[in-house]
């Protein structure tokens, strides 16, 4: 069934970021047709850019965010600034994405230097903390770069099979369904659990073909991702340390009706991350839901919310590089970044666009 598309309305409303990528990602309207220069534009975008320092990074840390409501994104880390500038549709090659890959593609080395930790190298310094620090930050910018459209690079082809390869270990092991141990009155995450992190599964998600010569091993991600979620918060047995790890998911961010009300915006980051793993269109309740957020769209095609008229926000730190992308929170620029995101899934899934 064709989902109903407001180009125009979006191309009135909508920031420089938004206006650019509905017409060429979801319209598929060729940038050569005037467009090319459209997120160049846009102040935001602009600021960022020009806060990268010489050696290619953002604040010379990679994972930290702005404080607040930063406008000028003070604080930002590398990966979140490169992330947050494809989102506003800056090509790969513009010049602080290309100063960028230096510093990011150096993270993918499979080793445990503590001189690459950046802001992770805090005050322990023991193997192990290292190496969970040097695991977070290798599996961040492998999703920074295979957003960028590096996936033909053997370093981070080669990153990735690394990471595939200790998740797909987990995942067949018993632990995978009995991950927790006790230590004291805490239940935490045995030593050895590997599950998979937000950043590998958006690594994998832009690497279509490196899923396809993985299918068995992605399809078993597929059902670890449909389990339950833990209600526990992730902390883990980190050398002698009890650490959390926000970062791992260990099951369905999204599996109800209330859980996508709850947090608009998060609720949208999984469902395109999952519709970009391939998974969405196999899960009758995601499907579901997806299709309930294209029913809240009025007769233009434009999306509101069910409760109140206030834009969507959230304090979910891995939605941060892709909303909001448009700077107002009033009047019909509350509804831009949702309405387009929409569209963005729509597409992604297959579904045929009707344009109005």
């Amino acid at each position: 069934m064709p989902v109903r598309f407001p180009l125009g309305w979006l191309l009135d409303h909508a920031a420089a970021p938004i206006q650019y990528r509905s017409a060429v990602e979801v319209a598929r309207i060729g940038p050569a047709d005037g467009l090319a220069a459209i997120p160049y534009t846009y102040r935001p975008a602009l600021l960022l850019a020009l806060q990268q320092r010489l050696d290619g990074t953002w604040n010379h840390t990679m994972l930290t965010l702005p404080q607040g409501r930063s406008e000028r994104f003070e604080g930002v880390g590398t990966v979140n600034a490169v992330r947050r500038l494809q989102e506003f549709g800056w090509d790969k090659d513009s010049p602080p994405l290309l100063h960028a890959r230096r510093p990011l593609f150096r993270l993918l080395a499979e080793d445990n230097d503590p001189a690459f930790l950046y802001e992770l190298a805090g005050k322990s310094t023991d193997e192990e903390s290292v190496r969970r620090g040097r695991t977070i930050l290798r599996e961040a910018a492998g999703a920074a770069l295979a957003q960028a459209g590096h996936e033909e690079d053997p370093r981070l082809r080669g990153a990735a099979r690394r990471v595939l390869e200790r998740i797909f270990v987990f995942l067949r092991s018993p632990l995978s369904q009995k991950p927790w141990t006790r230590i004291g009155n805490q239940h935490v995450l045995a030593a050895e659990a590997a599950p998979p992190s937000m950043y590998a599964l958006t690594m994998f998600a832009h690497m279509p073909l490196f899923r396809t010569e993985h299918h068995e091993a992605m399809d078993r991600l597929y059902h670890y991702l449909t389990q339950p979620l833990p209600r526990q918060q992730v902390l883990q047995m980190v050398g002698k340390r009890i650490v959390p790890q926000p970062h791992l998911v260990l099951g369905d961010y999204l599996p109800n009706r209330n859980a996508a009300d709850e947090d608009v915006a998060s609720a949208l980051m999984w469902l395109e991350l999952m519709a970009r793993l391939g998974f969405l269109r196999r899960n009758e309740n995601w499907t579901k839901l997806f299709e309930r957020f294209l029913d809240d769209r009025d007769d233009q095609g434009v999306w509101h919310p069910h409760r109140g008229m206030s834009a969507v926000r959230t304090t979910n730190p891995f939605v941060w590089p892709g909303y909001p992308l448009e700077r107002a929170v009033s009047g019909d620029e509350r509804w831009t970044d949702v309405t387009f995101r929409l569209g963005l899934i729509a597409r992604i899934l297959g579904r045929p666009i009707e344009l109005i």
